[in-house]
């Protein structure tokens, strides 16, 4: 069974990127030449902004979460395929899927054959002090995300908002997209600043949600949010909750619409829908007069 993201990640991160990545391009260097994950908050010295270490962890949360969702793919006989391209709902080279679940295992994807998107918007959590001795290295874990000054993941403004622009430019791209869910994957909690914000893009259908994999994000149980009040944001504490909500999300097809309409027009959209002879037909014959089909 997959395992969920916690110190053992960060700790295998680490080690692999060490591997062909310098301290320097990992670790924030201190005025004494020690290596921090992130700045202490007690630490006094002179900073400044380590850009090196963003497409690597960038590329290995992509292909943990690929690892992540893979079985729940095989088991319906799918694929989790890592940078997917489908120009038609805007996912171009450039701006590629970062994990989707698909019908096929080929990069270059038919809106039909895409069952699921996932933006990912991980990164290191927890502090950690790279200590070189001789020509031996340690990682000293120095507490989690509350003893630094960054801010990892779903806490920072700028992933939350790029995660948002990409859901809306994929549901602006083509009708295509309409049906398709999209999930933001993170590894934190989201700020409280957030909270009706994800909820309201859940509601409206925007995104499916902000789902963090990471059920221990603080450490000694420290108190963080499990799920917001309407659901925009929920944390999986056990592989068996992420598959249940993989399989809540796809167990039946769905339908993404929105629109800005008088309420005469809105009015007489529902009146001929309501015309259709059963339920699915009333929703389908609604659905088309929405996107703009004539009444």
């Amino acid at each position: 069974m997959p395992e969920l993201w916690t110190k053992e990640k960060e700790i295998e991160f680490f080690t692999d990127s060490r591997k062909f990545a310098t301290p320097e391009q990992l670790f924030y260097v201190s005025d004494k030449n020690q290596y921090y994950a992130y700045w202490p908050k007690t630490y006094k010295g002179g900073t400044f902004t380590l850009q090196s270490r963003n497409s690597l962890i960038g590329k290995f949360t992509e292909k943990f979460s690929v690892d992540l969702l893979q079985d729940f793919a095989r088991k319906h006989n799918w694929f989790a395929v890592q940078g997917v391209v489908c120009d038609e709902i805007g996912l171009s080279r450039k701006s590629n899927a970062d994990v989707a679940i698909c019908k096929t295992k080929d990069i270059n994807q038919k809106p039909e054959n895409i069952l699921m998107l996932f933006e990912v918007k991980m990164s290191i959590v927890w502090n950690w002090e790279l200590v070189v001795k001789d020509k031996t290295e340690k990682l000293i874990c120095l507490g989690d995300y509350k003893t630094h000054k960054g801010n990892p993941g779903l806490l920072r403004s700028d992933s939350m908002l790029k995660a948002i622009g990409k859901s809306i430019n994929i549901r602006v791209s083509d009708y295509a997209a309409s049906r398709i869910p999209i999930v933001i994957l993170g590894n934190t909690p989201i700020a409280q600043s957030y909270n009706k914000k994800v909820d309201f893009l859940f509601n409206a259908g925007i995104n499916q949600g902000f789902w963090s994999v990471n059920p221990n994000p603080l450490d000694n149980n420290g108190e963080n949010i499990k799920e917001t009040e309407k659901g925009g944001f929920f944390r999986m504490d056990n592989y068996s909750e992420l598959e249940n909500n993989l399989e809540n999300l796809l167990s039946e097809p769905k339908e993404f619409f929105s629109s800005m309409k008088s309420k005469k027009e809105l009015g007489r959209i529902i009146e001929i829908a309501n015309l259709e002879s059963d339920t699915i037909k009333k929703a389908e014959r609604f659905l088309s007069l929405i996107k703009g089909s004539k009444c």
